[in-house]
């Protein structure tokens, strides 16, 4: 008999066709079949050829373009030397979530769907085209869609005689167990804190730990939006970036939060353990330590700051000791219930947190063991770099506007990220933040002849900080930015440094203050007045423009 083994592979941005990748390995499991969920750039793009039946789900970013955990089998499967016939073995199916609000709604998973029958591979089903804008979410599709694949597939690999479908109401063991470590069991010498100086260039899986020099209020007092200019160290890092480049910076929770959770589910902080996969095969997660502390993979790994998915209400119902709690749990994770969880979770941005706390006598009862499996894993975070290595070396620069917004919950929402950047004092001692570099897509004209007009209003101003230090160090001209915010004296960010560079000939500079004047005035208004020269530079220039919001 064929053996029964699943590949699902996921490209996800947010989380989302990740959550939807594990929700369909978990319903594999149910029915006996082997299987492995990777990110797409996880996997050996070379190996498909080898693999009998592969799901694919596939988020689509930005203007119709993969995720960034999917770019390099994306490039791979769209090489021109491909035979034809190379995946005539593959059966397989796609999943797209999009949202239909786009132009190019669910691109990738189209794309895809078409390369992989061009490769001679056979569709079980057509692409399903989840929709972020349904009443219901992705779900109305993702649901039936589901019911349909797992009918082909039990029909190609039935269930082995004598097995059943696992039944829903029965939990599926967890990915891990926690095996706790004696008191008195000797501590390495290592602190878990203080990741390893890494040997290549910093990347998500080793981080560079660079030191905070500066955390600078750039906004006044008296205005409603905190803006940070931070500046990190990065020395000896390895790293190199240029003008567009981002940096990705891994949060973490902020201590009360880490101490509530700890107090809900009665764990003790202090205690250290090692994690042990239940099944062979399955790799641990690469940005926990082993040992590791609860307080540790708390504070660093658990997402408790997130708005919890179907998913989330879903393994938590099986732990619930309390029928009332047990009832609405259920509720929230099934498919009628969806426009409920929407208003009690997405709508007000509950946090995974919060819901705990609505779910007392539940929450007291999930296994420590499941914790990786309820809770996704903080995800980093991306920032325009906003300073130049030319003019700064050794430095790198963000310029970062604190998240801080209500909605009909008491407590004021915070970014995550945002948040804890604000709180580092770097004159407190020596202050770290984990970050890595990836290329950027915006890229600046290698002739030093071409001018360039930038459009940053805001925090958007960011990369164009860095573009002109570093146009300013080569001595480029033609250097054009028009930026806009809502007061000359509150929110003018850099305001010294343009005035400075326009002084000294190497800046053109324009500026919308929308609410310094009864009529607001925004950098579209400038752009409008400015026509003349904005069209001489694209006509006679052949000008690059740029805009960021």
């Amino acid at each position: 008999m064929a053996e029964r083994r699943l590949l699902v592979l996921f490209g996800s941005q947010t989380g989302t066709a990740q959550d939807t990748a594990e929700r369909i390995g978990r319903e594999a499991k149910r029915r006996h079949l082997r299987c492995r969920v990777e990110a797409l750039d996880g996997c050996d793009v070379a190996n498909l050829i080898h693999e009998p039946l592969v799901v694919f789900v596939c988020a689509t970013t930005g203007q119709g373009d993969p995720p960034d955990n999917m770019k390099m089998f994306w490039r791979f499967l769209f090489r021109k030397n491909l035979p034809a016939g190379s995946l005539c073995q593959l059966d397989y199916a796609v999943l797209g979530l999009g949202d239909s609000s786009y132009p190019r709604f669910n691109f990738v998973a189209k794309k895809l769907h078409k390369r992989l029958l061009q490769l001679g591979g056979n569709p079980l089903l057509p692409v399903a085209l989840g929709d972020d804008q349904h009443d219901l979410g992705p779900d109305a599709v993702v649901d039936p869609w589901l019911v349909a694949l797992w009918d082909k597939i039990l029909a190609l690999y039935p269930l082995p005689p004598g097995l059943e479908i696992i039944s829903p109401d029965v939990r599926l063991p967890p990915r891990y167990t926690l095996r706790y470590l004696p008191e008195d069991s000797p501590h390495p010498d290592s602190d878990l804190l203080q990741p390893p100086v890494p040997r290549a260039a910093p990347c998500e899986l080793h981080p560079f730990a660079a030191r905070v020099l500066s955390n600078q209020r750039v906004t006044a007092q008296s205005h409603f939006q905190d803006v940070r200019l931070i500046e990190f160290d990065v020395a000896g890092s390895g790293i190199t970036f240029s003008a567009g480049d981002v940096v990705m910076i891994q949060p973490q929770n902020c201590p009360e939060d880490v101490q509530q959770f700890c107090q809900l589910l009665r764990l003790e902080p202090h205690r250290r353990f090692v994690l042990e996969p239940t099944e062979p095969g399955t790799a641990l997660p690469p940005l926990l330590p082993q040992p590791c502390t609860i307080q540790y993979l708390v504070t660093h790994y658990l997402d408790i700051s997130c708005v919890p998915r179907r998913s989330f209400f879903e393994l938590l119902a099986s732990f619930s000791t309390s029928e009332l709690e047990r009832e609405k749990l259920q509720e929230f994770s099934s498919a009628q219930g969806q426009e409920e969880l929407f208003s009690y979770c997405s709508r007000p941005r509950r946090t995974t947190l919060e819901a705990m706390w609505d779910f007392p006598h539940t929450t007291c009862a999930v296994p420590a063991d499941y914790l990786l499996d309820l809770i996704p894993r903080i995800r980093p975070r991306a920032f325009s770099i906003a300073s130049s290595m030319l003019a700064h070396p050794e430095r790198m620069q963000i310029l970062v506007a604190v998240v801080q917004y209500k909605t009909r919950l008491s407590k004021p929402r915070r970014g995550l990220c945002s948040t804890w950047l604000a709180s580092l004092n770097p004159e407190q001692g020596d202050v770290r933040v984990p970050l890595w570099v990836k290329k950027g897509g915006m890229k600046f004209p290698a002739d030093p002849a071409t001018p360039v007009i930038m459009i940053g209003p805001g925090t958007g101003v960011a990369p164009f900080r860095a573009a002109i230090q570093e146009r300013v160090a080569l001595g480029r001209r033609g250097n054009c930015l028009f930026f806009g915010c809502r007061y000359k004296s509150k929110d003018f960010y850099c305001q010294a440094e343009w005035e400075e560079l326009v002084t000294k000939g190497l800046l053109t500079l324009f500026t919308a203050f929308s609410r310094d004047q009864e009529e607001k005035v925004y950098v579209q208004h400038r752009i409008r007045e400015n026509g003349r020269l904005v069209w001489e530079l694209l006509s006679s220039g052949n000008a690059h423009v740029y805009l960021a919001g």
